[in-house]
């Protein structure tokens, strides 16, 4: 079995819901990464691609039709190079390279491009049709996330808990203090801002430039989202589940727009087109559990991937951990027996500042700890998720 390794890794900036990148349709903003990695890298033979897998969680608009096809066909690839789009809600970029490093290591595939895209900003109402004739009866979903289509059983059985509901579950039942989510929330804000400062974003991201109809088109270079702020605002904003709860608008991540890409190779191809890996994708584990409590699925995810890799926690140099709220990264973090302050995690930011674009998040936590392990000489890195409807992921990259 050949090993897959990533050979380049880019995103566009991530904007803010209505922000930024609100104007530019889904199916562009995937193209963009792909137009990237193609310019990067212009000794490719671009028709070896074998596929373009792509996650995004939507598909409900300018995204339906498989998205990761449209998106490699505005970008400019051969059109015999397919595409196909997997959904695995917030972890599908993660398993989009999961899946394609599987293919590499089966035989199956040479060269390959990964990642993922979400226009949160950009996603539809849909209605359901009618169940009788001449019925006067109708109702409108929106699908920027969240359930809509609720099947009774699954409700009746399993719960339709929206994310911050979850989320509050897991921060009761976890015994996860506000004070600590408001730290945690703290800490990724004042971490993305200073890796904004420090230049270490900016090296995985590439501009997207909107057209305007008078004058020069508008360059979005930066993340939309960070925010300077302080435990004193954090601690004066209201429960979203609830008065008394303890998660709020600031200690969870954002409503986001964004796309990433990654390069994938194996060994024959890095020699075939010169390409120089920059880590070695050695395994990924997906995992199961209560939809109410999706937040955790991160460690038991973890802790499946580390026993196929044959590693431990404490060999992991960097650790990104979606932070999709600072109640479930807290409570993942105490289930695996780290400390809530672990250097290794998110230090350039996470979620909660840097945002999160749902189909293009885990491929964005990949980028961020390739970049992360080459700036600090580590070995090995985690990259780990929680999923709606109860799941989680986990990968462990390898430098090279």
């Amino acid at each position: 079995m050949t090993d897959a390794f990533i050979c380049d890794a880019v995103r566009t900036p991530f904007g803010r819901y209505g922000g930024a990148l609100s104007s530019v349709r889904t199916d562009d903003l995937g193209a963009i990464p792909i137009q990237a990695l193609i310019a990067r890298n212009p000794q490719v033979d671009w028709t070896a691609v074998s596929d373009v897998i792509y996650g995004c969680a939507n598909q409900a608009g300018e995204d339906n039709r498989n998205v990761a096809r449209m998106s490699a066909l505005l970008a400019g690839l051969p059109i015999e190079v397919s595409g196909v789009t997997v959904n695995r809600l917030c972890g599908s970029g993660l398993d989009a390279i999961g899946t394609g490093a599987r293919a590499i290591k089966a035989g199956e595939a040479g060269l390959l491009i990964a990642g993922g895209v979400e226009s949160m900003s950009r996603a539809p109402f849909v209605m359901p049709k009618a169940e009788s004739a001449f019925s006067r009866a109708n109702a409108v979903y929106d699908t920027t996330i969240g359930w809509r289509f609720v099947n009774k059983l699954m409700k009746e059985k399993y719960g339709v808990d929206s994310m911050p509901e979850t989320a509050e579950n897991v921060a009761v039942d976890y015994k996860i203090e506000r004070e600590a989510q408001d730290l945690m929330s703290l800490n990724s804000q004042l971490r993305a801002v200073a890796a904004q400062k420090a230049g270490h974003l900016a090296r995985e991201i590439v501009p997207v430039h909107i057209p305007q109809k008078k004058g020069n088109a508008i360059v979005v270079d930066t993340d939309e989202h960070p925010r300077e702020t302080s435990l004193e605002t954090l601690a004066k904003l209201k429960g979203v589940v609830r008065p008394d709860g303890t998660v709020t608008a600031g200690n969870a991540s954002g409503v986001n727009d964004g796309a990433c890409a990654v390069l994938l190779a194996g060994a024959a191809e890095l020699a075939q087109y010169g390409l120089t890996p920059k880590a070695r994708v050695v395994a990924m584990a997906t995992a199961g559990v209560a939809p109410r409590v999706m937040g955790i699925g991160p460690a038991p995810a973890t802790l499946k991937v580390l026993a196929l890799a044959g590693l431990s926690l404490a060999q992991m140099d960097v650790i990104e951990l979606n932070e999709a709220f600072a109640a479930q990264g807290l409570a993942v973090l105490r289930l695996l027996g780290l400390k809530d302050d672990d250097a290794r995690v998110n230090a350039w930011g996470g979620a909660i500042a840097l945002g999160h674009p749902l189909g293009a998040s885990g491929a964005r936590l990949a980028t961020t700890a390739i970049n992360r392990l080459h700036a600090t000489g580590g070995r090995y890195a985690l990259c780990t998720m929680c999923i709606g409807v109860g799941q989680g992921i986990a990968l462990v990259l390898e430098r090279v």
